[in-house]
């Protein structure tokens, strides 16, 4: 698995068999012994590489400040991430509506389970209950994945830049959501979250 996903990050999405077995150190044809098909190693290198990407950004889903500076932070760990890992970051991303993408990184185990648990964390009150669809958080990871990608591919803007940017676009997004539920969240409220997981606004 690390070998596949060492020779995905040299050699890019398309890394075969043969590049693969050179990183683990075998004959290619044992590569087929661990994984059922292509298909079976690139869901495993997703799985793997997906969580990578949730231990990086993590922490700073379990942050308090204000709700840009919150997401400010969750991004620029993602993007972080990317620049150090940008053809996992691609593959992950490429693939991102092929089945065993959804498996792996969509289901509510992965990165997006992750993302939507943090958002309704930051949301929930003692009187409101908020899970966001996972139809609208899986069209703000399109939306940051297409910012990253082009970032990755351009570099047109600082790191810091695109971060900011690609945070003010989620967080148009994320006020919309809490809005549509009654929730009145401006960019000065400050949210924590407790550990039962309710949040509290000052």
């Amino acid at each position: 698995m690390v070998a596949a996903a060492a020779a995905i990050e040299e050699y890019g999405a398309g890394a075969g068999t043969a590049q693969i077995a050179d990183w683990a150190g075998v004959a290619r044809p044992h590569v087929y012994r661990h994984f059922d098909s292509r298909d079976d190693l690139e869901s495993e290198v997703l799985r793997f590489a997906a969580t990578q990407l949730i231990e990086a950004v993590r922490p700073a889903m379990r942050k308090s400040g204000t709700a840009p500076v919150i997401i400010e932070g969750v991004l620029a760990a993602a993007v972080g991430w990317a620049a150090e890992n940008p053809n996992l970051y691609r593959f992950m991303a490429v693939r991102q509506q092929t089945k065993a993408t959804h498996r792996a990184r969509l289901g509510r185990t992965r990165f997006l389970g992750e993302v939507v648990g943090a958002a309704s964390a930051y949301l929930r009150t003692p009187d409101v209950r908020v899970d966001p669809p996972d139809g609208v958080m899986a069209g703000l990871m399109g939306m940051v994945d297409a910012g990253i990608i082009w970032w990755l591919d351009h570099h047109d803007e600082s790191q810091d830049e695109v971060v900011t940017r690609i945070a003010h676009q989620v967080w148009l997004v994320m006020r919309d959501l809490a809005q549509g539920v009654g929730l009145a969240i401006d960019d000065d409220s400050v949210l924590t979250v407790r550990d039962d997981r309710r949040s509290e606004w000052t």
